[in-house]
C-alpha cells in the first residue's frame, strides 16, 4: 500500500496550494468579516477547472476523479473553509447528482455550467425541525398533469441564493411505498422559478463567506421532466451523494487542522515570551506535535475511503470513519491553535480565530457525529 502522491496529484496540490496562498488568502478576511460571497475566487476557480475535477471531460469536466478534488478541498480548507466549502457544496452536492442521476438532457443542459463554475447548484435535502432525520420529508411534491407541484422548505442550504445559482435539486415526497412508508423522489428546480423562494441569508458564526439560505416552496412548478433519476429513489440517491461527500468533508476537515499547525508554527517562531520564541519551550512543541499527528492520521483516513470508493469497494463505513475523526481532530486543533496564539487566537486579524469559528461546523454538516456513529455501529452488525 502507498499512499505517496503521483507527479499529477503533486502538481494538482501544488497548484491549488498556491492558488490559497496567493489569492485567497490576502482577500478572504474582508469577504469573511463583510459576510460577503466572494465572486472574483469563484471565478477564478472556475477558471482553474476546479469545478470540473471529478467529471468526465464529455461532460466539460478535467477527467480527474473524486480524490483529486479531495486534495483540492485539503489545500483550499488550509487557508480558508467558505471557499473549500462553496466548491465541497457546488461539486459533490450540485453537479454530483445530476452526474450520477440525471438524464442525457438534464446533463447536457445543466453539466457545462456548473463543470466550469460559471452556475453554481444546491442540495436541497435538510428541513426545519427534522435536521438529521432525513427520512421525515415534509416537503411534498404532486404529480398535475406534465407538471409537479412543489410545497414545503428546507434549511441550511449551500450554494442556493448567489448570483450565480442556477438550480437547486429538492428532495420530496411523491407518494406512498407499498409497505406504507413515504415514496422520496428527487427534482430539479431552476432558480427564478414562480413559487420557488430564498430567504435572507443566516447569520452565521461560521463560514460567513458562503452562501447559505433556507428556501421555500409555495406550489411551485416545474416539468415533470425535471424529474432527477427514478421515482421513488431519492433517498437512496441522497444516501449515496452523502457517502461521498463526508469523504470530502474529511479532506475538507484535514485541511482547517492542517492550517491550524501551519499558524502554530509561524507564530510560535514570531512570539517571544521570557526572552525568547515561544517555540522554545517544550508546551507549545508537544501542543504542535500533538496537531500534527492528528492532521496526518485523519489524512490517511481520508484517503483510505477515496481508494476504496474508486476502487469500487464498498466504503460507507470507512466514509463515516473519516469524517467523524477529522472532523472530531479539526475542532481540537482549531482550540489549540487560539491557545497556543493567547490572546491574538481571539482576533479576527489572525487566521486561527477564522478557523476556530468554522471548525465546528464540521461535526455538523452532511452528517453529524452522532450519526456517523450510527453508520459505523450498523455496519459492523450491531
Amino acid at each position: 500500500m502507498d499512499f505517496r502522491l503521483s507527479e499529477e496529484q503533486e502538481a494538482l496540490r501544488e497548484s491549488v496550494r498556491d492558488f490559497a496562498r496567493e489569492v485567497v488568502a490576502p482577500a478572504i478576511a474582508e469577504h469573511y468579516e463583510r459576510h460577503t460571497f466572494p465572486y472574483e475566487i469563484v471565478r477564478q476557480m472556475g477558471k482553474m477547472g476546479l469545478f470540473g475535477l471529478p467529471f468526465p471531460e464529455e461532460h466539460g469536466g478535467m477527467g480527474g476523479d473524486y480524490f483529486a478534488l479531495c486534495l483540492a478541498l485539503e489545500e483550499l480548507a488550509r487557508v480558508d473553509s467558505s471557499v473549500a466549502i462553496t466548491l465541497e457544496a457546488a461539486v459533490s452536492l450540485g453537479a454530483m447528482p445530476i452526474y450520477r442521476f440525471g438524464s442525457p438532457e438534464q446533463q447536457a443542459r445543466w453539466l457545462p455550467k456548473l463543470l466550469s463554475g460559471e452556475a453554481l447548484a444546491g442540495f436541497g435535502l435538510t428541513e426545519p425541525g427534522f435536521g438529521s432525520d432525513a427520512g421525515g420529508t415534509q416537503t411534498r411534491a404532486v404529480l398535475d398533469g406534465d407538471e409537479w407541484v412543489i410545497n414545503g422548505s428546507k434549511a441550511f442550504i449551500t450554494n442556493s441564493g448567489t448570483d450565480i445559482t442556477a438550480l437547486v435539486t429538492v428532495t420530496a415526497v411523491t407518494g406512498t411505498n407499498p409497505d406504507g412508508s413515504k415514496e422520496l423522489s428527487t427534482i430539479i428546480v431552476p432558480s427564478g422559478t414562480p413559487g420557488f423562494t430564498v430567504a435572507p441569508g443566516y447569520s452565521k458564526v461560521g463560514w460567513t463567506a458562503s452562501d447559505t439560505h433556507e428556501l421555500t416552496f409555495d406550489d411551485c412548478r416545474v416539468p415533470a421532466a425535471n424529474l432527477l433519476g427514478q421515482r421513488g429513489r431519492g433517498f437512496a440517491q441522497f444516501l449515496r451523494i452523502l457517502d461521498e461527500g463526508r469523504i470530502a468533508i474529511a479532506a475538507l476537515s484535514v485541511g482547517l487542522a492542517q492550517g491550524c499547525v501551519d499558524e502554530s508554527i509561524k507564530y510560535a517562531k514570531e512570539r517571544h515570551a521570557f526572552g525568547q520564541p515561544i517555540g522554545n519551550y517544550q508546551a507549545i512543541q508537544f501542543k504542535i506535535a500533538d496537531m500534527e499527528v492528528k492532521a496526518h492520521t485523519a489524512r490517511l483516513a481520508y484517503y483510505d475511503a477515496a481508494a476504496r470508493m474508486l476502487a469500487g469497494e464498498p466504503f460507507k463505513r470507512q466514509a463515516a470513519i473519516a469524517k467523524l475523526h477529522a472532523s472530531t481532530i479539526a475542532v481540537d486543533n482549531a482550540r489549540e491553535a487560539t491557545q497556543i496564539h493567547g490572546g491574538y487566537g481571539f482576533m479576527n486579524e489572525y487566521p486561527v480565530a477564522r478557523f476556530w469559528r468554522d471548525s465546528k461546523i464540521l461535526e455538523i454538516g452532511e452528517g453529524t457525529s452522532e450519526v456517523q456513529r450510527m453508520v459505523i455501529a450498523r455496519d459492523l452488525g450491531i
